[in-house]
């Protein structure tokens, strides 16, 4: 299955919740959700009585589209969650907010996280010094980013830099602005994922 590339506001309408893809676009009046919040198509507007298997689908649908992840990828972290110790759910959720791009996301030095999917894969980020342009590549307690130095005088990261003040960093992540260097501090849990999304649902849907 190939990556979406339609408008991506059709997705928060979908799922009736800001997902976050279009970057400053999302915190205005333009933002889709608030303009017209309901689903795309011409049966939008209509009522439908949700069966059991629609609610477990859609938390599944708006937690991949939330992080950018594929079907089959997404049941291969489902997978690996599933197989590690502790609660599915909950690790599920870890091994999603530790993909490199959400990192990069949750350190504010990119606007979406589709923008900083295209960062990494341009190579803009050095983890723990060494180049690295995989999106989904996970980071461990203690790994550090940072900006390439090539890059850090480009005009986009000039940008980023001023806007970067007024972003608030998830205590599992240690942010120096003025180096625009972050530090992986600690795993994240449950509390430090501010997504609203009933996990559980998922679990059961992968369990049938």
């Amino acid at each position: 299955m190939a990556r979406y590339t339609g408008p991506v506001c059709r997705l928060c309408r979908r799922e009736s919740m800001k997902l976050f893809l279009k970057g400053e676009r999302c915190y205005t009046k333009k933002c889709a959700v608030e303009a017209k919040n309901v689903p795309p198509g011409q049966h939008g507007q209509s009522r439908k009585k949700v069966q059991e298997y629609g609610l477990q689908l859609r938390e599944k649908q708006k937690a991949r589209r939330y992080y950018g992840v594929l079907e089959r990828q997404f049941s291969r972290y489902y997978e690996i969650a599933r197989k590690t110790k502790g609660i599915t759910g909950e690790n599920l959720l870890t091994i999603l907010e530790t993909r490199l791009d959400n990192v990069i996301y949750r350190l504010g030095l990119a606007t979406s996280r589709p923008e900083a999917r295209q960062l990494v894969k341009h190579g803009h980020f050095q983890v723990n010094g060494s180049k690295v342009n995989i999106p989904s590549y996970r980071v461990a307690v203690g790994d550090v980013l940072t900006v390439d130095p090539r890059s850090r005088g480009s005009d986009k990261f000039k940008f980023i830099a001023e806007i970067t003040g007024s972003k608030v960093i998830p205590k599992w992540l240690e942010y120096d602005a003025e180096a625009m260097k972050g530090r992986v501090a600690a795993m994240p849990q449950r509390d430090d994922v501010d997504i609203p999304l009933e996990e559980h649902l998922i679990v059961e849907l992968y369990s049938k």
